[in-house]
């Protein structure tokens, strides 16, 4: 194999003397329906994912396997060194042969326990065998090393798998997070327009349909905030599950900035489909399919003779004196398996098969990681320009809600002309905080399909979401319950 890259995020051990997660929100005590918050700093992403590399236990599993598949190198180059047996005996004979048949013609008294027929022999001996020519033998060390690479492909593919889905669960938390907040806000703006159309009707100022849309637009607002509050429990338990340490991310009320510019990627759609080779599971299959390759030659090297030489040594003692001997022996052996019933043509037929698989698997997924390529560079210039157009939405939204404010001022406006100004406003900044959410999973898969998910590309989504939690005052949230 050309290269083993194992994903290995170094800078994350590093990031490993940081705290492990934000601290709760500092509330003041208030009587009435909210309370200033501070918002918590986020937990440290990178952090999180050395933590997820570390006590992930299907992680541990993949590799404990690869150590052990690493064993096979040295068990296959012990069938290249010599191999030294020893074997003891003891062996008792009753024989009727041609001395137990004629004791008169063997009178000399060597040969009474002949004779006899009864013998007892204890032997002893040491066997040395050194292969001198053997190509199953070779190519099997062969295979041994290619499943050693393709197993430690295989641990480079779950740490890329498991980091991805660290990224993806601590957005989802984030998301959920900041999305609450908003949620939070906007429901008391909604409430108070509820009740500002519900003084209208009773003063016989206003009219029904005003009051039921108030009121449908505030249990709107109370269910997305159950469904965010649940997605949120969900991701933090998600992320404790992950990397074993217990998160808090608190509803906080954000102000998403005006000018978030990100830049679009530069590299031309070749480029980035040039890069998927890079991709550990492209690489993996490779990796298979030249084990499978490697596995017919050794299935096809074992038409050859097999060339051995053995030097013994070997002592016997016996009661049949001439029976007891030492013995110092050396020989070269050759075996040669000539016939086994078709198994040598069928086993190599299933070599060959296995490596035709193994060839379509690498071309499968090698077309899947640049259709994946294709898909995230659609998706993230899409998300770009959402983010761009919400930004823009954002900031008129924002004067929308300064010009309501002035025309209540000067008796232009009324109250619920501003408040529902202000839950449009929340609206906007909770749609630009799920397409960035989205804009940043789809560059972590991005990267992930390119083999170039690393400490880099942590750093960048943590900088993206660090520059929208700059400058936010203290927020104003309500209870997330009730």
């Amino acid at each position: 194999m050309s290269s083993i890259r194992p994903w290995i995020l170094a800078g994350c051990l590093v990031a490993l003397a940081t705290p492990t997660h934000a601290q709760p929100l500092e509330t003041t005590p208030s009587t009435g329906a909210s309370a200033t918050t501070v918002p918590a700093p986020l937990p440290s992403l990178p952090r999180l994912v050395a933590l997820a590399l570390s006590y992930d236990s299907g992680l541990q599993s993949q590799r404990l396997d690869s150590q052990s598949v690493a064993q096979e190198v040295p068990m296959a180059e012990a069938g290249l060194r010599p191999r030294l047996d020893a074997t003891a005996a003891y062996r008792y004979t009753d024989a009727d042969n041609i001395y137990t048949e004629n004791p008169d013609d063997y009178p000399d008294e060597v040969y009474d326990d002949r004779v006899a027929g009864k013998t007892r022999d204890t032997s002893w001996e040491l066997r040395m065998t050194q292969p001198l020519f053997s190509l199953e033998r070779w190519r099997r060390v062969g295979k041994a090393r290619a499943q050693m690479d393709a197993a430690t492909l295989q641990v480079a593919v779950a740490e890329r798998d498991l980091a991805v889905k660290v990224i993806e669960t601590y957005l989802e938390a984030y998301q959920a997070s900041r999305k609450l907040g908003l949620l939070i806000a906007q429901r008391e703006s909604l409430v108070l327009q509820q009740r500002q159309a519900q003084r209208a009707y009773d003063l016989g100022i206003g009219d029904r349909i005003n009051l039921l849309e108030s009121q449908s637009r505030l249990d709107q607002a109370v269910a997305d905030q159950t469904s965010a509050e649940n997605d949120l429990a969900n991701a933090s338990s998600d992320l404790e599950r992950l990397t074993g340490t217990p998160l808090l991310f608190d509803p906080v009320l954000i102000e998403t900035p005006e000018n978030l510019s990100i830049a679009p990627e530069s590299m031309p759609l070749e480029g980035w489909l040039a890069l998927t080779s890079d991709n550990p599971q492209v690489q993996l299959a490779a990796e298979r399919q030249r084990v499978a390759r490697i596995d017919t030659d050794v299935r096809r090297a074992s038409r050859y003779p097999e060339l051995n030489l053995v030097v013994g040594y070997s002592d016997v003692d016996s009661n049949d004196a001439l029976r007891t001997s030492s013995d110092l022996t050396a020989s070269v052996e050759m075996n040669l398996a000539l016939y086994q019933g078709g198994y040598t043509t069928a086993s190599i037929r299933q070599g060959e098969l296995t490596a035709l698989a193994g060839t379509a698997s690498m071309e499968n997924e090698s077309r899947l990681a640049k259709q994946e390529v294709r898909k995230r560079l659609r998706s993230m210039q899409g998300d770009l320009r959402q983010i761009e157009a919400l930004q823009r939405s954002v900031e008129s939204g924002s004067l929308f809600l300064q010009a309501a404010i002035r025309g209540e001022s000067l008796g232009l406006r009324d109250l619920v002309d501003v408040l529902d100004a202000r839950s449009s406003l929340y609206d906007l900044r909770i749609r630009l905080v799920e397409t960035l959410c989205l804009y940043l999973k789809d560059r972590t898969y991005l990267d992930a399909a390119v083999g170039r998910l690393d400490t880099s590309t942590l750093t960048d989504v943590a900088g993206i979401l660090g520059r929208v939690e700059e400058g936010n005052p203290p927020a104003t949230t309500a209870p997330a319950s009730g």
